[in-house]
C-alpha cells in the first residue's frame, strides 16, 4: 500500500507539471539547491543559488531494469555512485544548470524497468521533450529492449521520430564483459537518427555529457538554434552541429 501511494504521488506531480508548467510541486521530488555549470569551454563548477531557472527541460530515463538509469541519474545529480539500491518505481529530480552561457533547469524522471505500472507509462512519456534510452553493454536483452522502448515513446509522441533521444549503452567499466559490440549500437543509433554514447556510471565516464547533449537537442526544438561554439564538457572538443549519426566511446 505504501508503495502504490508513493507511485500515485509522483504520477500526480508528472501529470500536474504537464498541465501547469509554471507550477512545481514538491511530492516525491527530490530537487537540489545546487547549480551546475557547464559552459562551452567545457568547464563545470557549482555555486549556490536562490533563484529558479525559468527554462525547464524534461527529460526522461527508460531502459530495462538493472542497466543503470539510477546510477546514471544519480551521478549526474550529485556526482556519487550509489552501487546497492532498491529498484526505482518512479523517482523524479530537479538540478538548476547552466548550459551554454544560459541558466535553465532539468527535470529528470527515473523510470522503471520493469513495467509494474505500465498503464501510467504514456503518462510519463507524453510529459517528456527528450529521452535517454539505457543498456548494458553486458546485457544483450536489454538492447533488444530499446526498440521497443523507442516505439512506445514514438507511439505516445504520434510518430514524431524527431523527438530527441539518445541511446546510452552503460557499464563501460565492464568492457572485458561486453556482449553487444560498438558496430551493433552505433547501426541501431544511425537507425533511430540518434545520438549513441557510451558511459559508466560507475567512474561517471561520459555522464555529463549525455545529458547536456540531450538538453542541447531539447533546447533546439525550443528556440530553433544552439550556440555554433558548443563544445564536450568532457574533452573540451568542438561540438559538431547535429546529434546525428555520431557516437562517443570510453
Amino acid at each position: 500500500m505504501r508503495r502504490f501511494w508513493s507511485w500515485l504521488k509522483i504520477n500526480v506531480f508528472w501529470v500536474f507539471d504537464l498541465c501547469c508548467p509554471s507550477e512545481k510541486s514538491d511530492l516525491n521530488s527530490k530537487d537540489t539547491d545546487v547549480e551546475s555549470t557547464m559552459s562551452a569551454g567545457g568547464k563545470k563548477s557549482t555555486t549556490a543559488t536562490p533563484n529558479a531557472a525559468s527554462l525547464v527541460h524534461k527529460v526522461i530515463m527508460v531502459g530495462s531494469g538493472g542497466v543503470g538509469k539510477s546510477a546514471l541519474t544519480l551521478q549526474f545529480m550529485y556526482d556519487e555512485f550509489v552501487e546497492e539500491y532498491e529498484p526505482t518505481k518512479a523517482d523524479s529530480y530537479r538540478k538548476k544548470v547552466v548550459l551554454d552561457g544560459e541558466e535553465c533547469s532539468i527535470d529528470i524522471l527515473d523510470t522503471a524497468g520493469q513495467e509494474d505500472y505500465s498503464a501510467i507509462r504514456d503518462n510519463y512519456y507524453r510529459s517528456g521533450e527528450g529521452f535517454i534510452c539505457v543498456f548494458s553493454i553486458t546485457d544483450a536483452d536489454s538492447f533488444d529492449a530499446t526498440n521497443e522502448f523507442r516505439e512506445q515513446i514514438l507511439r505516445v509522441k504520434n510518430n514524431d521520430t524527431s523527438v530527441p533521444i539518445v541511446l546510452v549503452g552503460n557499464k563501460g567499466d565492464l568492457a572485458d564483459s561486453r556482449v553487444i559490440s560498438l558496430a551493433q549500437a552505433q547501426a541501431r543509433a544511425e537507425q533511430w537518427n540518434a545520438h549513441y554514447v557510451e558511459t559508466s556510471a560507475k567512474t561517471h565516464n561520459n555522464v555529463d555529457r549525455v545529458f547536456y547533449d540531450l538538453m542541447r537537442e531539447i533546447k533546439r526544438r525550443k528556440v530553433g538554434f544552439v550556440p555554433s561554439n558548443s563544445t564536450n564538457p568532457e574533452r573540451g572538443e568542438k561540438k559538431k552541429k547535429g546529434l546525428k549519426k555520431a557516437c562517443t566511446i570510453i
